[in-house]
């Protein structure tokens, strides 16, 4: 199942002569354009290996790094000189940005966490009395919080698309030198990036509960199986334990045979260490978030 994701990047070019740390965000650019690329290939081969859980962390990773070398961007004199010279007014939309940014990966960190929550829940259930009635309760209330949660990532998706056009409607200055220019195309760019990589997390954590469409953007609420129901397509972790656990919930009602319990625990077991993984990247990222926003006001100050 493919999922297109089209954004606009701006073509930039960053001579090392204006500053140390632009050749290195141009690097981190580069490099987090062919993780998303790599990422939407293996989507597209609707495989349920693991390659798409790695991209994802990678992609993480190399944006939090690059915000660090564009914090070293801001925070040179050069920078500095050259925005104040404008008032300023050259970082309101970045700042704008920075709001809806932040706002994202603060609701995601708390759907994760909410996330981790009920696995471990499952973990604890299964434990210390296996596939049991009690276990089934769990289950439907990890289902319960998936169809809550894929309502939510519905309407983060929705708020992304509006930042993306709202960023994408941006125009070169006339009045700026080449270096300040430079700066500004950067934190555009990085609005992009940020924007593309937060709509994969969360159609990663939506799995497998989207279906392909031309803009990318659509969910819908019923899992994608085949014709006989005996086997979905599945995405990646996440979505292959919620494929499992609905699948006992569903064997459970019907009293058929026990389900093999070490196959839900090891599932369960590799999404739970890829939560905790995501949630400290988003950690990291989050302060990223924050250091950054810092910076720009400060830009704002006498």
């Amino acid at each position: 199942m493919a999922i297109e994701v089209h954004y606009h990047v701006r073509s930039i070019s960053l001579p090392s002569r204006l500053h140390p740390s632009l050749p290195k965000i141009e690097k981190e650019l580069k490099r987090l354009k062919t993780w998303d690329a790599s990422s939407q290939s293996q989507a597209s081969t609707d495989t349920t290996s693991s390659l798409q859980t790695v991209a994802i962390k990678a992609s993480l990773a190399g944006l939090v790094e690059l915000y660090n070398c564009v914090h070293e961007l801001i925070g040179s004199p050069q920078t500095q000189q050259a925005l104040r010279r404008h008032e300023g007014k050259h970082v309101e939309k970045p700042l704008d940005m920075s709001i809806g940014l932040l706002d994202i990966c603060g609701s995601t960190r708390e759907l994760l966490l909410l996330m981790k929550e009920h696995v471990l829940d499952l973990q604890s259930t299964l434990r210390r009395k296996g596939l049991d009635s009690s276990i089934n309760s769990q289950i439907c209330a990890y289902i319960c919080f998936r169809k809550k949660a894929r309502k939510d990532i519905s309407k983060k998706l929705k708020a992304l698309k509006t930042m993306e056009k709202n960023n994408s409607k941006s125009y070169p200055p006339l009045d700026v030198d080449h270096h300040l220019l430079m700066v500004i195309n950067v934190l555009s760019e990085l609005s992009t990036i940020t924007i593309s990589f937060f709509r994969k997390l969360l159609l990663f954590m939506c799995a497998p509960v989207f279906k392909k469409n031309t803009s990318g953007w659509s969910l819908f609420s019923k899992m994608v199986s085949t014709e006989s129901d005996k086997e979905t397509r599945i995405i990646n972790e996440m979505g292959d334990v919620h494929v499992i656990l609905c699948s006992f919930h569903k064997r459970f009602r019907k009293n058929e045979a026990k389900f093999d319990v070490q196959i839900v625990k090891r599932r369960l077991g590799e999404l739970e260490v890829n939560i905790r993984e995501l949630e400290v990247g988003l950690d990291y990222l989050f302060r990223c978030l924050i250091q950054q926003r810092v910076s720009l006001l400060n830009l704002l100050t006498p």
